[in-house]
């Protein structure tokens, strides 16, 4: 079984975001059994929110359920339990290097580096746009998914 991680700055918008959009791809391919899948925060900002109404609105415009779930914040053990731990932008990425002490066996990677499109996935926190982030959360997910098909 393979174990994934997604984090965020919060884990109120984007790594819940990749979290159930990737469950969903997986479910409706019949591979739910094959992964393990969660996402997690950074900072202790959100830590035991749900997911942010315009990200859970979001979500629901395109048919993704949303599971009852509280931020939770990253910790140094998830290097070990998981085996990709998928960030959303470059901050992430400097802050699991700095919480998990380094990446000793390059499983950090960025969600569009998946992609044709390398790059951050903006947080809509800012930017109020739910409807880009879906677009590239979603977009990453499949280049993730075809990837991990493609490793075995």
């Amino acid at each position: 079984m393979k174990k994934i991680l997604f984090i965020c700055h919060g884990n109120i918008c984007r790594s819940p975001m990749a979290e159930l959009i990737f469950k969903q791809l997986v479910r409706e391919r019949g591979m739910g059994n094959r992964f393990s899948i969660a996402s997690a925060a950074t900072s202790t900002e959100e830590i035991g929110n749900p997911v942010y109404p315009p990200a859970r609105a979001e979500l629901a415009r395109h048919g993704v359920p949303v599971e009852k779930r509280g931020a939770c914040q990253l910790t140094r053990g998830d290097y070990e339990a998981y085996d990709l731990l998928i960030g959303m932008d470059n901050a992430n990425i400097r802050n699991m290097h700095r919480m998990l002490g380094g990446d000793p066996e390059g499983k950090i990677h960025r969600l569009m580096d998946f992609t044709t499109r390398p790059g951050e996935v903006s947080d809509p926190w800012y930017s109020d746009r739910f409807d880009i982030a879906y677009r590239d959360i979603r977009e990453g997910c499949e280049a993730l998914l075809a990837y991990m098909e493609k490793e075995g």
